[in-house]
């Protein structure tokens, strides 16, 4: 029997109703969990409580200071299961599948519903998220997320609903995997991972997102703060309006790399358009097109490339080297 580890972070998997405070964490998940009898069935199980926070409460050195935790903690299991919260789960996931140096499962889950709903899917979930960590082929998939009885890739999967227990999807690629009953079925292989092992993340890097008539008063903001990168989530292939055009040049003239990805749900970034703000003509002014990785993962990409790298210039010839 394998032996896994579940590290506790908080979230409504964690939580309970109060009838005046509404939903809010809980202490006793850890102790449930000691006693969850499903779970001595599955696998040799310990419990970590690592911290308990809503994970709106998650930032980026909170992420990093997790991952190298199961960096250390890995060695001693045969794989390790983080519960987090929904809402920030794409992303801490996806920064630990950049910066994690173990070969070994690590798998990510969460609940939709708190342990005070009719059909929570808390319980299920872990022993879902416990089976894939104790699966020999789970192996050098880099960072999972099971959710649903579904299995996907720290890199594709998104929050998809505020609500459904079947929010988390991998929008148009489809899960890796199954949970099912029998057996664990990875039905595909992951094609794009990356890793970027370092000793610290960058966390100066900004991202803004396009809608009709926004002025370039944010990318401004960005340059006064020095940031070393902006990231800028436009319209379809990667078009922006051509009043932004002269912001976007005063921030590639003031070192600050500046990146287009697509604010769409779908699809990549193309240098497509000529038109003044459009995908070609930003590309041909120095911004960097960022294929089909979604905003808020460039931003946690870019937050680990200068940690590791320092400086601009190597920052970009690396994502030009690996952004497909």
């Amino acid at each position: 029997m394998k032996k896994i580890l579940i590290i506790l972070t908080g979230g409504t998997i964690a939580m309970k109703a109060s009838p005046s405070l509404g939903v809010v964490p809980t202490s006793d998940f850890a102790q449930f969990l000691k006693s969850f009898p499903q779970l001595e069935r599955v696998a040799d199980v310990e419990v970590m409580d690592y911290s308990n926070i809503p994970s709106p409460y998650m930032t980026p050195d909170l992420m990093f200071d997790l991952a190298k935790t199961i960096d250390l903690k890995i060695v001693d299991y045969d794989g390790v299961v983080i519960t987090h919260g929904t809402d920030t789960l794409e992303e801490t996931a996806f920064l630990c599948d950049l910066v994690l140096t173990t070969r070994k499962p690590v798998v990510f889950t969460a609940a939709m519903r708190s342990g005070s709903d009719l059909g929570l899917d808390g319980p299920r979930n872990i022993i879902g998220a416990v089976r894939v960590a104790s699966f020999i082929d789970s192996r050098d998939k880099g960072v999972l997320v099971v959710m649903n009885d579904e299995i996907h890739t720290a890199r594709d999967v998104v929050k998809s609903d505020s609500g459904k227990v079947g929010a988390f999807m991998s929008l148009g690629y489809g899960p890796l995997g199954s949970v099912d009953p029998d057996r664990i079925v990875y039905h595909r292989n992951a094609l794009y991972r990356e890793c970027v092992w370092t000793d610290r993340i960058e966390t100066n890097i900004d991202l803004i997102k396009a809608t009709a008539g926004f002025d370039g008063r944010y990318i401004r903001c960005s340059i006064e703060h020095r940031a070393k990168a902006i990231v800028i989530e436009a319209f379809g292939r990667g078009n922006l309006p051509d009043y932004l055009v002269p912001d976007i040049k005063a921030a590639l003239d003031a070192g600050i790399l500046v990146f287009i990805s697509t604010r769409t749900y779908t699809g990549r970034v193309l240098p497509e358009y000529g038109y003044e703000g459009g995908g070609k003509a930003l590309e041909d002014l120095g911004a960097i097109l960022t294929s089909d990785m979604k905003g808020c993962k460039v931003r946690l990409k870019l937050m680990a490339l200068f940690g590791k790298y320092g400086d601009a210039d190597t920052v970009r010839r690396f994502f030009l080297q690996n952004r497909d």
